[in-house]
């Protein structure tokens, strides 16, 4: 880090609000309206300490829906300063404990909220999830699937509930869930705040245009998103984009099957055929070597869920020595 971006964070911490922020989004993701509420100080006031956060690089912002949610940067560099700045005034000030009692408050409300919403959906869950294995059974297999590596830079596409990341938490270096729907990111953060998970970051918007770089993902999941799409060629396609050199994509649907009842749970595709998905992934460049099937339950006409883990053929070393020439 240079001097004067040294200077420039150093200088943007170096005032009361602006500290109290930053010790709140060492703790997760905030809006403007929950910084408002925590700090008791007015809209205009806290978005102006935000922007000069912002400008020195410090915090990060992003748009969900209406929404703005504020977070501090992946910057190693910056965040050692924001640590160190914190520790220096050390645990039991009374400021920043009242403000944690606050954000407790608000995580809680917002927890409420959320499985309020999630209560309305939820028959229509657990219908479907009655055909098909224990959610244990499932997770078993994909866990087994991907195996005990760590993850790196890690996507759920069409996170939902936040399942997965909470799935993967602590093996993944970063972890992002993308969902179009902001009633269902509302769930997402709520049960990852619930669990005490960090290093999770949520993005609202759309699995066929998906907001981030192309190769910038180690890991890349769908996790029962495919069913619901008009397209999901396009979607492995997209998601396929996102993937490393030598990163992975993970599918997890459910195979072929009768259940037409499905359809008026916005099911457009009743499952998909081990070579339909093969054949996408050969033409998004991926092998996929590992496919595993879950059965339902014994003697019961269910669902099966199967496991896709396919590989992009671009191996890392590759890719790497291609970046040196050029």
């Amino acid at each position: 880090m240079s001097l004067d971006v040294a200077l420039d964070a150093l200088k943007a911490i170096a005032e009361e609000t602006r500290l109290r922020i930053v010790a709140l989004l060492a703790h997760g993701e905030l809006t403007v309206t929950d910084l408002t509420e925590i700090l008791g100080q007015s809209q205009p006031r806290v978005s102006r300490h935000l922007r000069l956060l912002v400008d020195a690089g410090l915090v990060s912002k992003h748009r969900e829906g209406t929404w703005v949610f504020f977070r501090l940067v992946e910057d190693d560099r910056r965040l050692e300063l924001v640590d160190t700045a914190i520790a220096s005034v050390g645990n039991g000030d009374a400021v920043l404990e009242a403000d944690l009692a606050r954000l407790d408050n608000v995580r809680a409300r917002r927890s409420a909220a959320a499985s309020e919403y999630f209560e309305q959906i939820a028959p229509i869950w657990d219908e479907e999830r009655s055909l098909h294995a224990a959610a244990d059974t499932v997770e078993a297999a994909i866990l087994a699937a991907v195996g005990d590596q760590r993850l790196g830079r890690m996507l759920d596409v069409g996170t939902g509930t936040g399942r997965m990341l909470q799935l993967f938490a602590g093996r993944a270096d970063r972890a992002i869930g993308l969902d179009s729907s902001h009633s269902m990111l509302s769930v997402a953060r709520a049960n990852l705040e619930h669990a005490g998970i960090s290093d999770w970051e949520l993005r609202q918007g759309d699995v066929h245009s998906p907001p981030f770089d192309g190769a910038s993902f180690d890991l890349v999941v769908i996790h029962q998103v495919l069913h619901y799409l008009d397209d999901p060629g396009r979607a492995i396609s997209e998601a396929a984009k996102l993937v490393a050199p030598g990163g992975r994509l993970l599918v997890v649907d459910f195979a072929p099957h009768r259940h037409d009842f499905l359809r008026g749970a916005a099911h457009r595709r009743l499952g998909f055929s081990h070579q339909h998905l093969v054949d996408l992934f050969d033409q998004a460049g991926f092998d996929c070597p590992t496919i595993v099937d879950v059965e339902p339950p014994a003697g019961q006409d269910g669902l099966t869920v199967t496991v896709w883990l396919a590989t992009n053929r671009t191996p890392a070393i590759e890719a790497h020595a291609t970046r040196e020439v050029a």
